[in-house]
């Protein structure tokens, strides 16, 4: 076997809607959306007006700071509006889709160096999909990275498994690993989940160097991984892509067509019958499920995803939506009762931990609001990397940059700590001290 990483640190939630290996459908939009925010970094100049023709893999939109850093359309169609929000900030821009797809021709052939590597990547759009760490911000195309990171699976609740999302494209994750090596002195890390080793075929990648890694929830962020494996250190740069999407880069170089197309896990307790939907990013919410109305739609995990609304539209990373109720109602005395069946604890406070099995009808409810920090060992529980979260966290709050240095601030990104905002008894929203923190550095620092 590869390399092995055990985790022993983390904690899985028991949350109900696991999609079943099915898929319900295969959804064709009438309208997608081409969204700036989903890129962090990324200052949007718009390249297309309403009534323009666009194709699958067309500009759509470009960075003012760095040009040549494109953002294309996911379908072939006609731009139907460009939606701005306060002080005409760029949002969206809608495509109508074609009922038959066109596709931009990027040339079947494989990349022969590095330069050509990156110039498939920029103008395909598919640079957005590097991540650069420390900072989680869009790639620097004029850096080398010491080494690029892939996961293929998630533990986060309820996510998509990647075993069956993406089990018959090897030729294609094959591809991608392929060119992304030749950015990079320090090799493609390619992280399979220890689990399912034997029957996965995400091991049998070869010009990777392939981790297995067993353990809770995070050990599946890489983030967690990259802190095992090769700690990043100040002046040093890791850069990262979703196994989708490194997928989506092998499908272009093996066939010179971008098909974004992807399955979403539709999941969570609201959800009739959890299950898979082919669909592409950019998606109505409303054609991939049915919404009820006291629901809240995340794009993502519960732990790390976005608010879409209703009305919203999924995200370029996102491969699964979650559906929770609205925790809208108040419960008598609910800290007092000694019994509570239907609520699951990361501690000893109630007895869930006697029923290990059982998964819970999650809602939204935060059942308090948010007080000064207690301090106690549930941060590093649930922490499977070598930093002390607390002191971190109180570093970001104070600003200070020499201690968030010290304590870890280049390793993680907040989703590495989004555990800490389930098990705080003290109800802090974790994420956005974390995210209050980098930005700082950002500021200041990069």
């Amino acid at each position: 076997m590869s390399n092995q990483l055990d985790l022993k640190k983390g904690l899985d939630i028991p949350v109900k809607g696991a999609a079943a290996q099915k898929v319900a459908k295969t959804v064709k939009p009438g309208v997608v959306a081409v969204k700036p925010t989903d890129f962090k970094g990324f200052l949007p100049r718009l390249l297309v007006k309403e009534g323009d023709r666009v194709l699958a893999g067309s500009p759509v939109l470009a960075d003012k700071q760095k040009p040549q850093i494109l953002v294309t359309s996911p379908v072939s169609g006609t731009v139907k509006s460009v939606v701005r929000g306060d002080k005409r900030k760029l949002l969206a821009v809608l495509v109508e889709a074609d009922a038959s797809q066109e596709y931009v021709d990027f040339g079947k052939n494989v990349p022969a160096d590095a330069e050509a590597v990156k110039a498939l990547l920029l103008k395909t759009g598919l640079w957005n999909a590097l991540i650069q760490r420390p900072y989680g911000i869009q790639a620097d195309p004029d850096l080398r990275p010491k080494a690029i990171f892939v996961s293929t699976f998630s533990t986060a609740p309820l996510a998509a498994d990647t075993e069956f999302t993406l089990g018959n494209r090897l030729a294609d994750i094959q591809a991608g690993v392929n060119a992304l090596g030749k950015l990079t002195d320090g090799g493609v890390h390619l992280t399979v989940n220890k689990a399912v080793w034997n029957s996965s075929p995400f091991h049998k990648v070869e010009n990777a160097i392939v981790h297995s890694v067993s353990g809770k929830h995070p050990a599946g962020n890489v983030g967690v991984q990259i802190s095992h494996i090769a700690p990043i250190q100040k002046g040093e740069t890791v850069w990262t892509m979703p196994v989708t999407l490194l997928a989506a880069l092998g499908h272009v170089i093996n066939t010179g067509k971008l098909d974004l197309t992807r399955k979403v896990a539709v999941t969570g307790p609201v959800v009739a019958d959890p299950a898979y939907v082919v669909a592409l990013p950019g998606t109505p919410v409303r054609e991939l499920t049915d919404v009820p109305a006291d629901a809240r739609v995340i794009g993502g995990d519960v732990l790390t995803g976005e608010n879409l609304g209703a009305d919203g539209f999924l995200g370029f990373f996102q491969d699964q939506l979650t559906l929770l109720h609205e925790g809208t109602e108040r419960e008598w005395f609910g800290w007092a009762k000694p019994f509570r069946p239907k609520v699951h604890s990361s501690s000893w406070c109630y007895f869930s931990w006697l029923t290990p099995g059982k998964k819970y009808d999650m809602d939204t409810n935060l059942h308090g609001g948010p007080r000064a920090f207690v301090e106690t060992k549930c941060f590093e529980d649930v922490t499977p990397m070598d930093i002390f979260p607390i002191y971190l966290i109180k570093a970001c709050l104070a600003g200070d940059i020499e201690k968030m240095e010290k304590f870890g601030i280049y390793e993680v990104l907040p989703e590495d700590l989004a555990l800490c905002d389930y098990v705080d008894p003290s109800k802090n929203d974790i994420q956005a001290m974390i995210q209050q923190g980098i930005d700082l550095m950002i500021k200041e620092m990069a």
